[in-house]
C-alpha cells in the first residue's frame, strides 16, 4: 500500500492544470447507457473512480474505448446485455447507483446493488427510489439489491425533492429523458456538474430546460443519439489547490479553473485572506498576509460545498483567531479532525460543528486518510507543517485526484510517493 512523505514549510508558486471533474465525468459516462450510439467524452480525468465506472459500464455490455493514447477521450456506447450492477463493483463507488435510472429508462429493468463509497454518512437512496416510483417504476429491495422494472416504460410526472439531492436529481433527470411526456423535478440540485450533464444530454437529443435553477423540466423523447462533449474542469480540485496556496503563503495559477463554478468558495477564501483573481482560462490564487479565521456552513450549491470542508479546516488550523465549521450535508464528515490534531491543530467537535483555534504552526506526524477529501486535507496540513508528515491509506485520494505528487512537486512542494516495501 502506498503512502506520501511530505516535508513541509515550502511556499508553492507556479501553475497547476486542473483536470476534468470527477463529479461530472462519472455521470456523463453513465449517460452513455441512454443510447446505442457512441458518446465521445474528452477531458476525462485519470483517476480510480473513472476506471471503476468503465468496469461497471462494461458489465452492462457497453463498450468503453479510449480514442487517444492517454485515454483522456473515451468512446462509450452499444447494446445493454446485462441490467445487473453487482455488489463487487458498486461497493467501491457510490456513484454506481446512477446507472439505475438510465437502465430503467432504456432497458426497462434494473438490478443494482445498494451502494458503497466513502464512509462519511448514510446518504440514503430513498429519494432516487421514490422519484423513480413516481415515474411508474416498480421497486423491490431484496438481498442487498434494488430490483426495479417498468415494462411499459417510464411516464413523466412532477417530482418534489424534500431536499436538493445531487445524486437523486441526476438519476431522475437521466431517467426522465426517455420517459413518456413531461417530467418536472422541483427543488432540483443546482451544482455546475448538473449543468454539464444537462448540456451533454441536450446534445444527445434530450429536451431539458432549467439548468442552474431549482426546477428542471424534461420532455421525454423516443431515443437519444451519440454526441461529443468535453467534461468541465474540476471545481473541487481547483478549490483544493487554492487552499494549498493559502496554507503555504503561495501564489498559484490554476489553469482551467472558473470563478463562477466555485460559488461560495471564492468568497470564503477572500474572507480568510487569500486573494482570488480571474484570468483568461485560469484562476490566480495568492496569499500575501496572514490567514484569518472564518465561519463556514456547508450547503447545497451555490453555498459552501461539503467536498471543500476538510481542506478549509486544514488551512484554518493555522489562521489567526478562531473559526467554526458546521457540516449540514453529511453527519460523519469530521473523521480527519483527530489526525489534524495529531499534527498540533486545536479543533474541538461539538455535534455537527467544529471549533478551530488557530495555532502558529503544525508539526509533521504519521497520519492516516479516512476518505477522499480528508486525504487531501492532511496533505495540505503536511505542506504547511514543520517537519515530515507520512500519510498512509492514500488509495482514498487516488479515487478523485490525479497525479497529486507530480502537480505539487512542480510548484515547489517536497512530496514523494512511496510503496510500503520502501
Amino acid at each position: 500500500m502506498d503512502r506520501f512523505i511530505i516535508r513541509g514549510g515550502r511556499r508553492l508558486e507556479g501553475e497547476i492544470v486542473i483536470g476534468g471533474a470527477k463529479n461530472a465525468g462519472l455521470k456523463l459516462m453513465v449517460a452513455g447507457l441512454l443510447t446505442a450510439d457512441r458518446l465521445i467524452l474528452s477531458n476525462v480525468p485519470k483517476i480510480a473512480d473513472i476506471e471503476t465506472m468503465q468496469t461497471l459500464l462494461r458489465q452492462h455490455g457497453i463498450a468503453v474505448d479510449p480514442v487517444d493514447a492517454e485515454g483522456r477521450t473515451l468512446s462509450i456506447g452499444g447494446p445493454i446485455t446485462s441490467v445487473e450492477a453487482p455488489y463487487d463493483i458498486v461497493s467501491k463507488m457510490r456513484a454506481s447507483i446512477l446507472v439505475l435510472g438510465p437502465l430503467l429508462a432504456r432497458a426497462r429493468e434494473a438490478r443494482v446493488s445498494l451502494p458503497g463509497g466513502c464512509a462519511i454518512g448514510t446518504r440514503p437512496v430513498d429519494l432516487h427510489l421514490k422519484g423513480l416510483e413516481t415515474l411508474g417504476a416498480t421497486i423491490r429491495l431484496e438481498n442487498g439489491y434494488i430490483n426495479a422494472s417498468a415494462p411499459n416504460g417510464l411516464v413523466g410526472d412532477r417530482i418534489l425533492l424534500p431536499f436538493a439531492s445531487v445524486g437523486a436529481t441526476e438519476n431522475l433527470l437521466m431517467a426522465a429523458t426517455l420517459a413518456k411526456g413531461r417530467t418536472e423535478i422541483v427543488n432540483a440540485a443546482r451544482e455546475p456538474e448538473i449543468g454539464d450533464l444537462v448540456e451533454c444530454l441536450n446534445r444527445m437529443g434530450a429536451r431539458i430546460a432549467g439548468a442552474g435553477t431549482g426546477t428542471l423540466v424534461i420532455d421525454g423523447v423516443e431515443a437519444l443519439t451519440g454526441a461529443e462533449h468535453a467534461i468541465m474542469a474540476d471545481r473541487i480540485e481547483c478549490g483544493t489547490y487554492a487552499c494549498a496556496a493559502g496554507i503555504t503563503g503561495g501564489d498559484l495559477r490554476l489553469i482551467g479553473g472558473r470563478v463562477r463554478d466555485l460559488g461560495a468558495v471564492v468568497r470564503t477564501l477572500e474572507e480568510a485572506g487569500v486573494e482570488v483573481l480571474e484570468e483568461e482560462n485560469a484562476i490566480r490564487v495568492r496569499r500575501t498576509g496572514a490567514l484569518r479565521g472564518v465561519d463556514i456552513m456547508t450547503e447545497p450549491y451555490p453555498g459552501f460545498p461539503t467536498d471543500m470542508q476538510a481542506q478549509f479546516m486544514a488551512m484554518l488550523a493555522v489562521a489567526d483567531g478562531a473559526s467554526m465549521v458546521t457540516e449540514t450535508i453529511f453527519e460523519n464528515r469530521f473523521m480527519h479532525v483527530p489526525e489534524l490534531n495529531r499534527m498540533g491543530a486545536r479543533i474541538n467537535v461539538h455535534g455537527s460543528s467544529a471549533i478551530i483555534r488557530g495555532v502558529g504552526h503544525l508539526s509533521g506526524a504519521p497520519v492516516m486518510a479516512t476518505d477522499l477529501r480528508a486525504s487531501f486535507s492532511l496533505i495540505l496540513a503536511g505542506l504547511g507543517a514543520q517537519g515530515e508528515t507520512s500519510l498512509s491509506r492514500i488509495y482514498h485520494l487516488d479515487r478523485g485526484y490525479e497525479a497529486v505528487d507530480r502537480k505539487l512537486s512542480a510548484v515547489g512542494a517536497d512530496i514523494e510517493r512511496l510503496s510500503d516495501d520502501r
